[in-house]
């Protein structure tokens, strides 16, 4: 009798092993994307776009502190962008920028296109503080700064969804997330005036 023993074909042992090493390569990628997504270490690695299209690296506000603000046109803390026009003016001299980054994320209260938004600031407010692109703050389309912002692995300490126009984030010179203030925190409050001082005397 024959003792032969029954092996799979050359083709199929191949076409497996091309299947194995696809799929792994492919969970690879997709494990090196999400490590890139979340790569970032500091504020200053983002490009952003201001209001009028033209991209802007973070790092140029680097060696100042920075409060970082999700604005909206038809909230009923939009009267804030007084407070932090004041403040901007304020403290600007020594080294501190408000950056505003319009989202129409809640209730649609920032309905306009970046020129409507920019139109409403300047006439309205007179803002002069470096005004940025609309984005998402939050959901799948949240934009990747703001991922950095509210992730728990990149701020641990002040991570969490942003829960309504104008929050507020506090960096520190070094690019360090060092605070952040509710909606209901007004920018010119005894709060916010003293931990921003506190950063400004810090070197």
């Amino acid at each position: 009798m024959c003792s032969c023993k029954t092996f799979p074909s050359l083709t199929l042992i191949i076409a497996v092993t091309v299947i194995t090493l696809l799929a792994t390569a492919f969970f690879f990628d997709r494990k090196q994307e999400a490590i890139n997504q979340n790569s970032s270490k500091s504020i200053y690695d983002f490009t952003v776009l201001d209001i009028d299209g033209n991209p802007v690296k973070m790092s140029k506000f680097k060696g100042n502190v920075l409060l970082i603000v999700n604005v909206a046109s038809r909230c009923g803390y939009t009267p804030q962008y007084e407070g932090l026009q004041a403040i901007y003016e304020k403290y600007k001299e020594k080294g501190f920028y408000v950056l505003g980054f319009p989202a129409n994320n809640f209730g649609n209260q920032e309905p306009g296109t970046n020129e409507e938004i920019k139109e409403f600031c300047t006439t309205r407010y007179r803002v002069t503080f470096p005004m940025f692109a609309k984005i998402s703050v939050k959901g799948q389309d949240q934009h990747p700064l703001y991922k950095f912002l509210t992730d728990r692995e990149t701020n641990p300490e002040f991570g969490g969804e942003i829960t309504w126009n104008f929050n507020k984030f506090l960096i520190d010179r070094n690019g360090k997330i060092v605070a952040r203030f509710s909606s209901k925190d007004k920018p010119e409050s005894q709060l916010v005036i003293e931990t921003i001082e506190k950063y400004l005397n810090e070197r």
